[in-house]
């Protein structure tokens, strides 16, 4: 009997998971919960069914006919968020102003959850795994250890009595009856989950889809000429490397003796033996002097690359704007020149090589007379912005400068203290070739302008100067030494002092500019701090041929213009640039700037264009055949804030001007064909070009000026 009682124990517990296993008697209250289940689940089940058919519309929902139902609409979706503002405006601390920012962040967050899922190779994830497993066994275990526990109480009452068998049998039957009852009760069905119903899609379905743009796929390719080859093969052996070392030695050796003395030719074979290291040090600075024009035409053709664009601009840029500008132009910027020992040094002189176009030599200094160091002498090339061609530096400031017409490479130089050089550039030298001294009658002033004039009657090369000191100085190189003349000293009339015993003391004027004439040799014009311009000549030493009373302040540049013969200009600081018949003793043309006028110029390839640049950091571009009354380009090239504009010069063939500035930066602009018009061709007529045609040009326009005050003086 106790067995049978243990199978239908195991029964009762595998009845719900067998399927068609029978359930005792006492176990009914359970099937019948478990039927409940079932049929409440079955049951929610046909009501979701028949609740997908009904139509369940929103209260604001809109009524749409079969046609606009049927109506497709496209959309194609973007990156970028529509509610996204675009102008944006932050302050700027650095600028000092306000700036609108170019990046606008597109990205909408619609939803934004904290999760809290755990990485499981974590250590806090493995200790949850290891919770979790730990607590899973400890639960069969504890419903093991009852069951166990019960058998071994029923086997011992089983076995105890033998005589009350069957009413013990009847009590075990009754006491397991009650067991699987209790074993039931705690095994309740869980409450049922009420499920939410979902409202079904009452539009009909819509094809909807989006779309990028796709890069159009572009293929390049590139092909260079391959490099020619050839094919070298020799040996080498040791006595031929041998033979090869003696012959350079002796060649080495042939051309010393040439260049010392034979006095010097014993102590130079004493010394054969301890010079060995010397000869191998010459041999390396021959080595870089081979070297150095190759890295130089390298060093170009990078510089042409990183600045293409504006070498570009330089060779074919046409501004075409100029049509539309009612004669007016513009000037465009190409190249900065600038070098980093020169940031503290003003531009004081600008010149054109005559020879080689885009070469032009600057001088460094300072117009400041408390604030004077060291002066330098730059050449720059157009074919490399970067870094000057040659750097001279000098203990005093450069003040002017001006190249030979005949021998480009010499050029002359004049200092804040009062002295002249002559730089030679075939010279390997960083020292001036000559130069002037105390002894050789320097000037006790500094010397604004120096000019290359003809050589004298001995074929001497020869230049005049300028200074403060009021002497006007010819320069003759004479046997490797400068010998100066005095030409003239300008004196001031009407201030004549009495000196000590009856004395007559005159004082001098200070010059500050002249210029040659270009066809009358003798002839040349003195301007000076007074705002006098003292027209002279070489012959006479004593008096001057006319005086202008031009400007109320310092002559800063007098020019004579390069084709009309009694036309010359001259600008200063008391705001006015003038333009003069030297046969006149009034101005032509009189332009006021609104600034102190640094510098003039007139154009190589016009006889009535010029600029001029004021202190105020603008370039003013004239053409007196177009406008008479104003300039066809004001434009503002360097900015205000502590720098001025110092002198300006056209380039001889090129459409260009460089500008210097007090910061010693050289910048270099272009001319827009409306400054550098040239006259139109009529039909079935040549154009007339030359000297000629631009002297007459400007005889018109001075007719223009001339004619009310000839019919005033008759």
């Amino acid at each position: 009997m106790p067995a049978k009682a243990d199978d239908r124990h195991r029964q009762g517990q595998s009845g719900p998971s067998g399927g068609k296993a029978v359930a005792p008697r006492p176990a009914k209250a359970a099937s019948k919960k478990r039927d409940e289940d079932v049929s409440t689940e079955a049951g929610e089940g046909a009501d979701e069914w028949g609740a997908a058919k009904t139509l369940v519309k929103p209260p604001d929902q809109l009524e749409l006919t079969e046609a606009e139902l049927k109506e497709e609409f496209t959309r194609f979706l973007t990156a970028n968020n529509p509610h996204a503002p675009e102008n944006i405006v932050r302050y700027s601390f650095k600028e000092g102003a306000y700036k609108p920012i170019s990046y606008v962040d597109q990205m909408a967050i619609h939803l934004s959850l904290n999760g809290n899922m755990i990485l499981k190779d974590s250590d806090e994830g493995r200790r949850q795994s290891i919770k979790l497993s730990t607590s899973v066994e400890k639960a069969p275990l504890e419903t093991s250890a009852v069951t166990s526990g019960e058998a071994e109480v029923k086997e011992e009452e089983s076995t105890g009595d033998t005589q009350a068998a069957g009413e013990e049998e009847a009590e075990a039957e009754g006491s397991k009856a009650a067991e699987v009852t209790e074993a039931a009760e705690p095994e309740e069905p869980p409450s049922p989950r009420v499920k939410e119903k979902k409202l079904a899609n009452q539009f009909n379905f819509i094809e909807r889809g989006s779309r990028t743009l796709n890069n159009p796929m572009r293929d390049r390719a590139c092909q260079s000429e391959p490099t020619p080859c050839e094919d070298f093969s020799a040996t080498a052996n040791q006595w031929e490397i041998y033979d090869a070392y003696v012959e350079e030695l002796q060649k080495m050796e042939k051309s010393k003796e040439k260049e010392k003395p034979k006095a010097q030719i014993a102590k130079r074979e004493e010394e054969k033996k301890k010079g060995r290291k010397l000869n191998s040090l010459e041999s390396q600075s021959d080595d870089i002097n081979k070297i150095s024009k190759a890295a130089k035409i390298m060093e170009r053709m990078v510089n042409q690359n990183i600045f293409d664009d504006i070498a570009q601009d330089f060779k074919y840029f046409e501004d075409a704007s100029d049509e539309y500008r009612d004669q007016q132009g513009t000037l465009l910027p190409l190249w900065k020149f600038q070098y980093e020992k020169t940031k503290r040094l003003a531009v004081t002189a600008i010149s054109w090589n005559p020879k080689y176009k885009d070469l032009f030599a600057v001088g460094h200094g300072s117009y400041d007379f408390m604030k004077q160091g060291q002066g330098m002498l730059l050449l720059y090339t157009l074919k490399n912005p970067s870094f000057p061609e040659y750097v001279f530096s000098s203990e005093n400031g450069v003040m002017c400068l001006d190249f030979h017409n005949d021998h480009p490479h010499l050029m002359a130089v004049g200092f804040y203290d009062g002295n002249v050089a002559i730089y030679n550039l075939k010279k390997a030298t960083l020292q001036p070739s000559y130069k002037s001294s105390a002894k050789s009658g320097k000037h006790t002033e500094p010397v604004w302008q120096v000019k290359w004039q003809k050589d004298d009657m001995e074929n001497n090369l020869n230049f005049f100067s300028v200074s403060s000191d009021g002497r006007i100085v010819s320069w003759t190189l004479v046997k490797n030494e400068l010998v100066h003349t005095d030409v003239i000293k300008l004196s001031v009339e009407g201030t004549t002092m009495q000196g000590p015993e009856g004395l007559q003391l005159q004082t001098l004027g200070c010059g500050t500019s002249f210029d040659f004439h270009k066809k009358i040799d003798y002839l040349f014009l003195v301007g000076t701090e007074e705002g006098k311009i003292y027209k002279c000549s070489k012959c006479y030493s004593s008096q001057f041929l006319d005086v202008f009373e031009a400007h109320h302040m310092a002559v800063d540049s007098v020019s004579w213009n390069p084709y009309h013969l009694k036309v010359f200009i001259s600008c200063s600081s008391d705001w006015t640039v003038k333009i003069w018949d030297h046969t006149i003793k009034t101005p032509m043309f009189v332009y006021d700037l609104n600034s102190a006028v640094g510098d003039v110029a007139w154009a190589p390839y016009s006889s009535t264009v010029f600029a001029a640049v004021t202190t105020d950091g603008k370039a003013h571009v004239f053409d007196l055949s177009t406008n008479k009354y104003e300039a066809l380009c004001t434009q503002l090239v360097v900015a205000k804030k502590k720098n001025k504009i110092t002198h300006i010069q056209f380039n001889p063939v090129y459409p260009v001007v460089i500008i210097g500035d007090e910061r010693g930066h050289v910048t270099c602009l272009k001319l827009s064909p409306n400054l550098r018009k040239m006259p139109k061709a009529k039909k079935g007529q040549e154009v007339k070009k030359g000297p000629e045609v631009e002297i007459a040009k400007l005889d018109k326009l001075l007719n223009l000026v001339r004619e009310p005050e000839s019919e005033a003086g008759k």
